[in-house]
C-alpha cells in the first residue's frame, strides 16, 4: 500500500472509530441490524475468487466476499461466521431468508427485488470456457442447436442467456464440481459465467480455455437481506473506502480474481 493509500485508510479508520464512540445508540442499532445474531454470517460458494476459494498450497481460505465480510465484522467489532454454498443461487436464497447477513455478487436488477446493494466495487468480465479443440473461437458461435452450454443452476448467467441465446442447449449445473466434471466427460461443450471463475475452473482442467472475448459484465457489489435499512449508511461509506484506499484491489489480487474489466 502506498502512502496516499495508507492515509485514506487511516482516516477510514479514524471516522469509523469516532462515529461509533460518538453515537453508541446508533453505533449499537447499525451493529444489530447488521449482525442480529451477534455474529455476521456471511454466505460464500466456493470455486469462485469473488466469493471463496481454497489454496491448495496451504489450505487456507481466499475470496472477495470472505475477506469483505471479515473486514466488515471486524469493524463493527462482531464475530465472523462463513456459511458455505453449492452456487450462489442459494446464497441469494439464503440472504432473501435471513439465513446469512451479507455476501458479495452481480448486482442485477432481478436481484435487486429481494437483497438491497451496494454501489459495484467490482466489474466483471463474463466469457466462456471450451475445449482447446473445440470450433469455437468467439461467443456468438455458441448459438448453435448442438451446442451444449453449462450455466450455474439458477444464475444469472443462466437467466441472461436463455433470452440471448435462440438456439442453444442450456444446461444448468448443480455446483461448479459438477460443471469440470461434465466438461472433462463431454457431456457439456462449454461453459458460460464470469471469468474469474473460468480462470479458476480452467487451472483444475487439461485441454480447456478461456476465450479472449465477452458476452458481458457482471457489476459486483455487497449485498444484505431487505429491511436491514439501518445498516445500509454505513455499508454505503464501507463500501466507498475500499474503492478510495485501493482495499478492493488488494483483496482482489490475494483472492486471484482474474477478468476485471479494463474499459
Amino acid at each position: 500500500m502506498n502512502v496516499k493509500r495508507f492515509l485514506y485508510a487511516l482516516v477510514a479508520v479514524f471516522v469509523w472509530s469516532f462515529a461509533f464512540a460518538a453515537e453508541p445508540n446508533d453505533a449499537d442499532s447499525v451493529v444489530k441490524t447488521l449482525a442480529p445474531s451477534g455474529e455476521l454470517r456471511v454466505g460464500v460458494y466456493l470455486g469462485s475468487p469473488t466469493s471463496m476459494v481454497i489454496d491448495p498450497k496451504n489450505g487456507e481460505i481466499h475470496g472477495v466476499a470472505v475477506e469483505l465480510g471479515q473486514s466488515v465484522a471486524k469493524t463493527i467489532h462482531r464475530p465472523v461466521r462463513i456459511v458455505q454454498f453449492d452456487r450462489v443461487a442459494q446464497v441469494i436464497d439464503a440472504l432473501k431468508q435471513g439465513q446469512v447477513d451479507m455476501t458479495f455478487t452481480n448486482a442485477t436488477a432481478a436481484r435487486a427485488k429481494d437483497v438491497d446493494f451496494t454501489a459495484p466495487l467490482i466489474r466483471l468480465e463474463l466469457g466462456l470456457l471450451v475445449p482447446v479443440t473445440s470450433p469455437v473461437k468467439q461467443f456468438i458461435d455458441v448459438n448453435d442447436a448442438t451446442f451444449r452450454l453449462g450455466v450455474a443452476k439458477g444464475s444469472s448467467s443462466q437467466s441472461v442467456l436463455g433470452a440471448k441465446l435462440n438456439l442453444t442447449k442450456i444446461i444448468p449445473v448443480e455446483s461448479l464440481d459438477q460443471a469440470k466434471k461434465m466438461l472433462m466427460s463431454g457431456e457439456l461443450d462449454g461453459f458460460a459465467t464470469n471469468k474469474g471463475i473460468l480462470f479458476e475452473m480452467n487451472e483444475h482442467l487439461n485441454g480447456f480455455k478461456v476465450l479472449d472475448d465477452r458476452w458481458g459484465l457482471e457489476n459486483l457489489a455487497i449485498a444484505v437481506p431487505k429491511g436491514r435499512d439501518q445498516g445500509m449508511p454505513f455499508l454505503t461509506e464501507f463500501a466507498k473506502q475500499q474503492l478510495a484506499t485501493g482495499e478492493i484491489d488488494a483483496i482482489a489480487r490475494r483472492a486471484g480474481l482474474r477478468g476485471i474489466a479494463k474499459d
